[in-house]
């Protein structure tokens, strides 16, 4: 769709250029969602792969993934990227691809679409974000007056397409921490219709020492953690699930908050017990 109301598009290089964000202007990275639907707020485009960052970034403390980084190069479905796609020492990383087929997306938007742009966009259904969150991700924000500041990405989103960004702030990165990519993973998801939006998504992470963390995405208002010390049994699950605000499940054409709840309970046990059984998904 174009964008009429566009009178000026500003290539970012250092991070100065990023002065100019205010009310009547957006962040372009893949524009997928920008171009979708009509943005008659907005004046000016400021264009973030000028920076040219690096997609993915592999430290002794874990994996750094730029905001801009596609979806494409996050799934590992491009030729000689780094990771290569899920890698057998880092199981974790399972859930790269997992997180964007929970999407309801084409490949060619695979190739355009961002992480940061999945993140911020904060939608019940966002795929990434689910994956990032469940395994732990913080993320990295550049602050307007230059200085940097890190959120736990479970704490990121507040709500449908709402986040803890504050004015004029910008995603930069995100991290999985190491002991996240060496976890056991395993993903479940449902839809309404087979190739429909995402009604429930659960996915959860064993991690070395045995801690387990239960990840609801798709049917809830924003992404849910719950943590336990070890696999839970059916008991302690159902418990967990129990103690959730029932204002959080999400209602929407592509379920009821009733049907959420229900379908996510099935798909919490499943996951929980493949983790009990050291599987990954």
């Amino acid at each position: 769709m174009d964008l009429d109301t566009i009178r000026e598009v500003v290539t970012a290089r250092e991070r100065a250029d990023l002065a100019c964000l205010d009310a009547d202007t957006a962040i372009l990275a893949g524009g997928t969602f920008l171009y979708s639907e009509p943005q008659e707020h907005l004046r000016r485009l400021v264009d973030l792969t000028g920076f040219e960052w690096p997609a993915l970034v592999e430290t002794s403390a874990g994996l750094e993934i730029a905001a801009t980084c596609t979806l494409a190069e996050f799934a590992g479905t491009v030729p000689g990227r780094e990771l290569g796609g899920p890698r057998p020492d880092l199981p974790g990383t399972a859930l790269f691809a997992a997180g964007c087929r929970a999407l309801l997306a084409s490949h060619k938007i695979w190739r355009t679409a961002t992480v940061g742009g999945n993140i911020c966009l904060a939608l019940p259904a966002g795929g990434v974000l689910a994956a990032l969150t469940a395994l732990d991700a913080d993320a990295l924000i550049w602050s307007p007056d230059g200085v940097d500041r890190r959120i736990a990405l479970r704490e990121f989103v507040l709500g449908p397409q709402r986040t803890a960004l504050a004015p004029g702030e910008v995603l930069r990165s995100v991290t999985v921490p190491r002991r996240s990519l060496l976890s056991h993973t395993a993903f479940r998801k449902i839809a309404i219709a087979p190739t429909g939006r995402s009604g429930s998504v659960v996915m959860g992470r064993r991690e070395p020492d045995g801690r387990v963390a239960l990840t609801i995405t798709g049917a809830t208002m924003r992404p849910v953690v719950l943590d336990f010390p070890a696999p839970p049994d059916l008991d302690d699950l159902d418990t967990a699930l129990a103690a959730l605000d029932p204002r959080l499940w999400f209602d929407d054409p592509h379920g009821a908050p009733d049907w959420r709840r229900h379908v996510t309970g099935i798909l919490a046990r499943e996951v929980a017990e493949e983790l009990r059984s050291g599987g990954r998904s």
